[in-house]
């Protein structure tokens, strides 16, 4: 298998336990988990410790963690708003700081960090070319909503509802979201 994912909604903390699994069973192969930041503090830096005992036991040695860090349990902060129209619940849904570059280090892995748009192509150079393992510190904007190629009336009708209840990034989200809708619908490129 070239790929998995999550094999339903709300079933977090595979990612890295999926990548150490794909990296025994094909070690001369590269590896990369794109995962959340809530999945990471779930489970994710626990299954770090893991692959920083086998990494060196591997043919090629490359493996790649790029942790979407945006301080939210957003799959779940999103699927509140669209399907329930209720506002974010910061106090479930924020997520405190973690320096996922920095533990990497501790654990004798490569950690890096991406903030801006220009950090990218240097960024996934150096973990590309890496000697070991790499973790992505990849800090994210949480406002930025996961819009299908469709919306359907009622998901916008709920998602404008919990705006109006109070969502603490409302206002911000909502901008955002019309931005996003306006580059789909003439394929702007930036």
């Amino acid at each position: 298998m070239l790929g998995s994912v999550s094999g339903g909604l709300a079933s977090m903390g595979n990612g890295v336990p999926y990548l150490i699994a794909a990296k025994f069973c094909h070690p001369n192969r590269p590896a990369i988990a794109l995962v959340g930041d809530g999945a990471m503090q779930m489970l994710g830096n626990n299954a770090l410790i893991t692959l920083a005992k086998y990494w060196q036991e591997w043919e090629d040695p490359r493996c790649i963690v790029l942790v979407l860090n945006n301080h939210d349990l957003s799959q779940v902060t999103w699927e509140q708003r669209v399907m329930e129209g209720d506002p974010k619940f910061d106090t479930s849904q924020e997520l405190p700081e973690f320096r996922y570059d920095q533990y990497a280090e501790l654990l004798g892995l490569k950690g890096l960090v991406m903030r801006e748009p220009d950090d990218v192509d240097r960024v996934w150079n150096e973990a590309l070319t890496s000697d070991r393992p790499v973790v992505i510190n990849a800090y994210t904007d949480g406002d930025i909503a996961p819009l299908p190629p469709h919306v359907e009336f009622a998901q916008a009708k709920s998602y404008l509802a919990s705006m109006l209840k109070g969502d603490s990034s409302g206002l911000h989200s909502a901008k955002l979201s019309a931005k996003q809708m306006g580059r789909s619908l003439f394929k702007r490129k930036n």
